[in-house]
């Protein structure tokens, strides 16, 4: 069974700073292409930032500069390290793997909850 597991959320000041990890199982993680999308109440869940299985990565224009997004093969983890947090921020941020075999795959985390306070 495929299981992506989000940590790291929680509340934190603005201009603080905070570490997302994303744990994979039940997947090849070095085949896949792992993004971290970020919810707020009635808005579309949007990209934040992407890597493939190379190595490139995709940010949002939004996180350019502040956030940063890695990954470790060996742990099968993804993370996501966010600098100068901003109220806008706030938002549930959630896990995604993404690979083409036989079909695309897509699978997603539950999510965990970043809130920035002014």
């Amino acid at each position: 069974q495929v299981q992506l597991v989000e940590s790291g959320g929680g509340l934190v000041q603005a201009g603080g700073s905070l570490s997302l990890s994303c744990a994979a199982s039940g997947i090849i993680f070095s085949i896949a292409t792992m993004g971290w999308y970020r919810q707020t109440l009635g808005k579309q869940r949007e990209l934040v930032a992407s890597i493939t299985n190379t190595g490139g990565r995709n940010y949002a224009d939004s996180v350019k500069g502040r956030f940063t997004i890695s990954r470790d093969n060996a742990k099968n983890t993804v993370y996501l390290t966010i600098n100068s947090l901003k109220p806008e921020d706030t938002a549930v941020y959630y896990c995604n793997a993404y690979w083409y075999s036989d079909r695309a795959y897509n699978y997603w985390g539950s999510g965990t909850q970043v809130t920035v306070s002014s």
